[in-house]
């Protein structure tokens, strides 16, 4: 800087200083702006539903049409997918209405699970086999039992029609809760019945009580 540009700046009026300071900053923010403008674009990507919750609703819908005179409501249907280990979601609430899936955690029987390794080996429909079921179930009336509020079901194919005899219910139950996978990486078994987490068990009898479908078998949804 000359003597003279030094003098003149010194001498330069302080809102004449602040104008100019404020003129720098404006054209560097319109830069900025203007690049940023001839950045690529960025589309939003369409919602696509995953692969595993058209096959739910699909089977849902089959075996809705294919015991449909025997329901009183056909809005929600249960999918218990049984191919995979209880430390997975494999309780299926599908809305065949709004075309939505929500899944919660299920234990089964451990007449089907000797080892109690988490996987289910094997069905039975025999008295005092303490194994799941296989087939469509309805649903009944609630009522009281030992767990609290459950759902009675009548067992409409010949793979599980003696699940009134069995006294086959969902019901909630503290070895079904999600605290089980952190301690022991599945979930506790039941005698057969559809067991769940008591936080979800409310939820899972507004939409399944009165007349609904439960479809369960090992449907490999994975």
């Amino acid at each position: 800087m000359t003597q003279n540009s030094a003098q003149v700046s010194s001498s330069m009026p302080a809102a004449e200083v602040s104008r100019r300071g404020w003129l720098r900053g404006a054209l560097a923010a319109g830069g900025a702006l203007m690049g940023a403008a001839t950045a690529p674009r960025v589309f939003a990507q369409a919602w696509s539903m995953p692969a595993q919750h058209r096959r739910v609703l699909d089977v849902a819908a089959q075996q809705r049409d294919r015991v449909a005179n025997l329901l009183w409501h056909t809005d929600v249907v249960g999918v218990a997918d049984f191919s995979l280990p209880s430390s997975l979601p494999r309780f299926h609430f599908a809305n065949l209405e709004a075309g939505r899936v929500d899944s919660i955690l299920v234990a089964h029987g451990r007449g089907s699970d000797p080892e109690h390794d988490g996987f289910l080996k094997f069905f039975s429909n025999q008295l005092n086999s303490l194994a799941t079921s296989r087939g469509a179930f309805v649903t009944n009336e609630w009522y009281r039992g030992k767990y609290g509020s459950s759902i009675r079901l009548t067992g409409v194919d010949p793979d599980n029609n003696m699940a009134q005899d069995r006294a086959i219910v969902v019901h909630p139950a503290w070895y079904a809760n999600p605290d089980m996978l952190e301690k022991w990486g599945k979930l506790g078994r039941s005698d057969g019945c559809f067991a769940m987490p008591e936080a979800d068990f409310a939820t899972a009898l507004w939409r399944l009580a009165a007349g609904r479908l439960i479809y369960a078998d090992r449907l490999g949804f994975a």
